[in-house]
């Protein structure tokens, strides 16, 4: 399968992967795209004027987590997958994302194909999560706080791993029917899961259109499953 959402991944997405994450200098263009992505997604639904509970939304993600990784030997890959995807639907405001992933086409799609997008979406974002988080070794998810910006509202945390070296690792918020649920992931604070997506994603449709992406998603999400050490 052609595209970044192939076995090579994306230098962000190898940062992210299970929790053996490194320290990096991140990419200012990725920061911009970001933000910039984020803002015009915020311009049709508004700002939220209070933090209220968003900070709930992680540490309930984090629980969850830490439940999967304790389990995680036992489970193996499609068993963190099932364990994890119903804590993504409930946590990622999936649309959101996979529209701003997709990009300007999004409004040319038909509402059932918005739709696949989404579903697709949710289950590649599932698969990543029961990769990343796969074992625990003494490792620690913590909330940190929250803060008004400029976008939205950030909620800071931090994964602590297994050899006490902390990862950044900040989540955007959003409002949704009185719920916060998570719009965007920022990786020592500043490298965009989002706007990583969207680069890829447009590789991907530029060459394989939009049956391409489809089938690159369910095939990543497939074979992470799958293949996940049972460590």
């Amino acid at each position: 399968m052609n595209g970044k959402l192939s076995a090579a991944r994306s230098p962000a997405s190898q940062r992210c992967e299970s929790l053996r994450v490194k320290s990096s200098k991140f990419t200012p263009k990725v920061l911009g795209v970001a933000a910039m992505l984020i803002l015009a997604g915020w311009s049709s639904h508004g700002i939220a004027a209070a933090a209220g509970s968003a900070g709930a939304t992680i540490q309930n993600l984090y629980s969850s987590l830490l439940v999967t990784m304790k389990s995680g030997s036992v489970l193996g890959g499609s068993g963190r997958y099932t364990q994890i995807a119903p804590v993504i639907r409930r946590s990622f405001d999936l649309l959101f994302m996979a529209r701003l992933a997709f990009g300007a086409g999004w409004s040319r799609l038909t509402p059932a194909q918005q739709q696949q997008v989404t579903e697709s979406y949710g289950r590649y974002m599932s698969a990543v999560y029961a990769d990343r988080f796969d074992s625990y070794h003494g490792q620690r998810l913590e909330v940190t706080g929250e803060r008004q910006d400029p976008y939205g509202v950030v909620v800071t945390s931090k994964i602590i791993k297994a050899n006490g070296d902390p990862v950044e690792v900040d989540y955007l918020m959003r409002q949704d029917s009185g719920n916060w649920l998570i719009g965007d992931i920022y990786l020592d604070g500043t490298i965009s899961e989002v706007a990583t997506h969207r680069s890829e994603f447009t590789d991907i449709l530029q060459r394989q259109g939009y049956d391409g992406l489809i089938a690159a998603l369910d095939r990543k999400a497939e074979m992470l499953t799958s293949s996940a050490r049972a460590d």
